[in-house]
């Protein structure tokens, strides 16, 4: 039995790694190449990229790959009747379907940990790189496309000679009720600052206009602005989804505090209103933004407590898909890969995913408890168990 177990393990960590690299190479180049095109930048940051991008392209291969192996090495010994063999030699199944089940407890443990990574180090880093070359950023979309726009402010040139941007239009937008702040200058430069997170644009001989208001400012202006504002990922942090594990219990604790607050405030509110008798006060329009306050409020809530339900059931996915695909292999008997990998995804892609999205989608406002993120997960271990008997079984 003990050769056995060694030879399955050693079969699956084989097929694992060779098809893990492949998979994980694959999924690197996408995230650097959609995040390249998202914030314009060039090879040298794509480089700088690379180890950032690592754990969440690691997150997401896992568990394909994880499944892939399973179909691979089991189909392969249902097509042999090697799992037959065993059987009529008087050892259980199990033999041969503990060490997959152990490495897709282990990888589960591993995917939650690369979550965790992602968030702490890896969107930190991406957020790092783009904004410490936001200038360079800058100067290449102004050189190739003549305009360069971000969450805080554009710009559009005329043209880009060397450092000096000729005749821009910057347009700020500080928020949506005050009307945006126009300049129009003869030439600019953009000057980063990362360590103390600011982009400096200076202008010369400047028009500027501020909804009705216009003016002239001859010689030389400086317009300050923070780098977070300057790039299209902005400062990040702010999600559910952005904080590391450790920090959602006190993120939680500190959000229902804020709810606690916002409702005395309203029923304080309210009480005064009643005393004074301005009844006017009390009407639903009055009240609307701050229902609308409370109300986001209490969904940051329901968010707080359903990430790391979420967290753990993606996860621990890696351990389903080789409870159903393992089982399903042998009792195919294909030594095609790929059929067998596809008849073993679909119940993933029917039954898994549209369950895991429907839940999550639920948890967030609340409808439902965070835990039944855990349903599909559940189900397909469930599944699983069934296959796993009809093998004993036959």
């Amino acid at each position: 039995m003990k050769i056995m177990t060694r030879y399955v393990l050693s079969e699956l960590l084989q097929t694992f790694l060779v098809t893990l690299l492949g998979m994980t190479l694959f999924m690197i180049i996408v995230g650097v190449m959609r995040e390249a095109y998202a914030q314009g930048l060039g090879m040298k940051q794509v480089a700088l990229l690379l180890p950032y991008v690592l754990p969440e392209a690691l997150r997401f291969s896992i568990p394909g790959t994880v499944l892939l192996t399973a179909c691979t090495v089991y189909g392969r010994m249902g097509s042999n009747n090697e799992v037959i063999a065993l059987k009529a030699a008087g050892i259980s199944p199990w033999a041969i379907f503990w060490p997959v089940l152990a490495l897709g407890a282990a990888l589960s443990l591993l995917t939650v940990w690369l979550s965790d990574v992602t968030v702490t180090w890896g969107k930190a880093g991406i957020r790092r790189v783009v904004i410490e070359s936001v200038e360079e950023i800058a100067y290449s979309k102004l050189t190739q496309q003549r305009s360069f726009s971000t969450k805080g402010f554009s710009i559009n040139v005329q043209r880009v000679d060397g450092h000096r941007l000729i005749n821009p239009t910057l347009t700020f937008q500080s928020n949506v009720d005050s009307p945006a702040y126009t300049i129009t200058a003869a030439e600019a430069e953009l000057h980063a600052d990362p360590a103390a997170n600011t982009l400096a644009i200076i202008c010369r001989d400047s028009e500027y206009e501020m909804g009705t208001t216009k003016g002239r400012i001859p010689g030389e202006i400086q317009r300050i602005v923070s780098l977070s504002e300057s790039t299209r990922k902005g400062g990040g942090g702010g999600s559910p989804a952005d904080l590391p594990m450790a920090e959602i219990e006190t993120a939680r604790e500190q959000t229902e505090k804020l709810l606690k607050y916002q409702r005395t405030r309203m029923a304080a509110l309210a009480a005064m209103h009643m005393i004074h008798g301005d009844l006017g006060a009390l009407s639903e329009a009055g009240w609307q933004p701050m229902r609308e306050e409370l109300k986001n409020t209490q969904n940051r809530i329901y968010r707080l407590e359903m990430e790391p339900h979420r967290r753990w059931s993606t996860g621990f996915s890696c351990l389903c898909f080789v409870c159903v695909g393992s089982p399903l292999a042998v009792i195919m008997r294909k030594s095609d890969i790929l059929t067998s990998f596809f008849v073993c995804f679909m119940p993933v892609l029917l039954l898994y995913y549209p369950l895991l999205i429907f839940s999550i989608d639920q948890a967030k406002t609340g409808r439902i408890p965070g835990e039944t993120t855990w349903a599909g997960n559940v189900i397909m271990l469930a599944v699983g168990w069934i296959l796993y008997k009809k093998v004993r079984r036959y």
